[in-house]
């Protein structure tokens, strides 16, 4: 018998739990010049409750062959990998505005 989902209750199968966690959350991605003039690509708005975000960064680090880091509830990678980040986490399922 397989195991239920103490959230919704259906069979961990069938669990919805986390894609209504990533639609429903607001995510910003956005870059922003830092030390020496380089390029900083940086997703807000991720609940760690809901979430692995750590997992998520590392995803992303690979996704785009860069260096980054995780640090309060947001993903710092380093570069200007806006279009591929959006690319990805849409295809992940989650909402994304670009600003």
């Amino acid at each position: 018998m397989s195991e239920i989902c103490p959230v919704c209750g259906l069979p961990e199968e069938l669990c919805v739990c986390e894609n209504i966690a990533r639609e429903g959350q607001e995510i910003t991605i956005y870059t922003e010049k830092r030390r020496y003039g380089k390029m900083m690509t940086v997703i807000e708005g991720l609940d760690d409750a809901d979430i692995d975000i750590e997992g998520l960064g590392k995803e992303l680090k690979k996704c785009c062959a860069c260096g980054g880091t995780v640090k309060d509830r947001r993903i710092e990678l380093q570069g200007s990998h806006t279009q591929r980040v959006r690319e990805r986490l849409e295809e992940l399922g989650f909402a994304v505005d670009v600003e």
